[in-house]
């Protein structure tokens, strides 16, 4: 009887260990440099993410070929509306122009520079954080695009909250380079 009693208080502890634990992206960065403020309008087409990350548990890569999703970390957003929120949130405080919208937005005009960006991998793989990505800043103006290529990594550990905040911080990287691109676009 004290044994079932024991195994009975074991499950109990560890079940009161167990709570799920939920994480945003969303939650926009502060530059670390701001540029000089233009009136411009800027539209940023969704985020395009791998489908791996539509799933709401936080995605961890095994190997090349194999991810696997961790247990009671979950994702509190759909990943490609709060990165694709972020993104705009950032340019805004960037450019320190509240003319940057979510694109198309259903008005008549055309914005004057347009966005699109494509994530390929964003993932975590033996103690690392892997972005790779791709984007289009085009001057609708001009007609001149400027493509560009990211692929970066940066250390993290097996834990999911250290996990979150290197993809934080690797996003942040990919949004200060994105947002060159579209001052070199002006």
């Amino acid at each position: 009887m004290k044994i079932f009693l024991y195994i009975i208080l074991l499950f109990f502890y560890n079940g009161c260990n167990l709570e799920e634990k939920f994480y945003v992206l969303s939650t926009s960065s502060s530059p670390s440099l701001h540029y000089k403020k233009m009136n411009k309008s800027i539209g940023v087409e969704k985020v395009i993410i791998p489908h791996y990350l539509f799933k709401r548990e936080i995605a961890v890569a095994k190997s090349s070929s194999e991810i696997y999703f961790l247990q009671r970390a979950t994702w509190a957003e759909n990943l490609d509306e709060g990165l694709t929120n972020r993104l705009i949130s950032f340019l805004q405080k960037k450019f320190n122009n509240p003319n940057v919208y979510h694109y198309p937005w259903g008005v008549d005009t055309q914005p004057d520079i347009k966005i699109k960006l494509q994530i390929t991998r964003f993932i975590a793989e033996n103690n690392k954080i892997y972005l790779n990505a791709t984007w289009r800043v085009v001057n609708l103006h001009t007609q001149r695009v400027n493509a560009k290529l990211f692929s970066q990594q940066i250390k993290t550990s097996e834990e999911s909250s250290k996990i979150v905040s290197s993809m934080d911080s690797i996003f942040r990287r990919l949004e200060e380079k994105i947002a060159l691109s579209v001052k070199n676009s002006l």
